[in-house]
């Protein structure tokens, strides 16, 4: 038998419902409404400004101390209770305190910065420190390994035409989106970039490309168009826009790999539904996409090259133009690692 609630089931109902934050890792309010956190800041000076009272009351009036006092306080409450950008005053004052303490030129030395000789004489200035970066290497499979943080694959997205879409689809875009981030166990990070575009190579495909059309019209028009991209590189910074998703596994192991290429895939299954197609990057494209991070306005690495710590073997061309191998060549004086022709020699 079916009917309308009674008023007593939608009282049980509304009671029995729970609130819950949207962070869950907002740390519990203890007293006042204040944090732990918090309340140990404000402890810290309340208790040194009691006993400074205790010492010197004898020989300071109540007045006099307090308006000494009242800037500690004030500052201890701006410390406490201040927040930018998410973060608390006491966390920026603590980061910022690291950065004046750390050192200010960093070089990529893995193994140490060696010191100057004597003869060179003696710096006034601080040495430079080792560049120490969470990315160690860049696996076969396309993981990069963290070191101490895990294990990370990344993962190239699609962009996705937002304003160009009615209300109703824009609804079930962002409920798809929010499905699958309220679906998340693990970190993830999702990086928007821009990058410089070079359109040398798509106008030398246009102009090579034009004479083989089958109208005049048309190579006069790809031509035009040609000259139009190119005047357009020449005259502006032309940036291209790339989204990332980085997964990441903090435990680490050798199961990391497979555990976020599971990852990867349910990823891309739910990022589906909202439109978005999701590829993960190889060896080659992740450190592509490595090095564009550290300096993006650096040529691309050309294709082809050999990763820096990989094994290079071959043969080598020695003084007296005999070919050894590239072990034994080591020893010698090497002149190049490729092979060499001499003059006049038949291919």
């Amino acid at each position: 038998m079916t009917g309308r609630p009674t008023t007593s089931g939608h009282r049980a109902e509304s009671e029995n419902r729970v609130q819950i934050t949207a962070d869950v890792d907002r740390p519990d309010k203890i007293l006042l409404g204040l944090t732990a956190r918090q309340l140990a800041i404000l402890a810290v000076p309340a208790l040194g400004l009691w006993a400074a009272y205790a010492l010197a009351r004898h020989h300071l009036p109540l007045p006099l101390f307090a308006a000494l006092g009242a800037p500690v306080v004030l500052g201890a409450f701006a410390l406490a209770l201040g927040r930018r950008d998410g973060l608390g005053f006491d966390r920026l004052l603590g980061f910022a305190l690291r950065q004046a303490r750390a050192p200010h030129r960093l070089v990529p030395a893995p193994e140490g910065v060696t010191p100057a000789p004597a003869w060179a004489g003696r710096d006034p200035s601080p040495p430079p420190a080792p560049l120490r970066l969470p990315p160690r290497s860049v696996g076969d499979d396309g993981t990069v390994d963290l070191g101490a943080h895990g294990v990370a694959l990344v993962a190239e997205a699609q962009t996705v035409s937002f304003s160009l879409r009615t209300p109703a689809e824009q609804h079930a875009l962002v409920v798809a989106f929010g499905r699958y981030l309220n679906s998340l166990a693990a970190p993830l990070q999702v990086v928007v970039r821009s990058e410089p575009v070079d359109l040398g190579a798509r106008v030398a495909e246009l102009r090579a490309q034009a004479g083989g059309l089958a109208h005049p019209a048309l190579e006069v028009a790809a031509l035009a168009h040609a000259a139009f991209v190119e005047d357009l590189a020449a005259s502006r910074d032309l940036l291209a826009r790339r989204v990332l998703v980085v997964l990441r596994d903090p435990a680490g192991g050798t199961d990391a790999p497979a555990r976020l290429r599971r990852r990867a895939a349910d990823a891309a299954t739910s990022l589906a539904a909202a439109g978005i197609a999701l590829r993960v990057l190889d060896t080659a494209a992740a450190t592509v996409a490595l090095h564009g991070a550290f300096d993006p306005w650096a040529p691309p690495r050309p294709p082809g090259l050999s990763p820096p710590d990989a094994l290079v073997t071959g043969r080598a061309i020695t003084h007296d133009g005999a070919a050894k191998p590239a072990s034994a060549a080591s020893a010698a004086n090497v002149v190049d690692t490729a092979e060499i022709e001499k003059p006049g020699a038949a291919p």
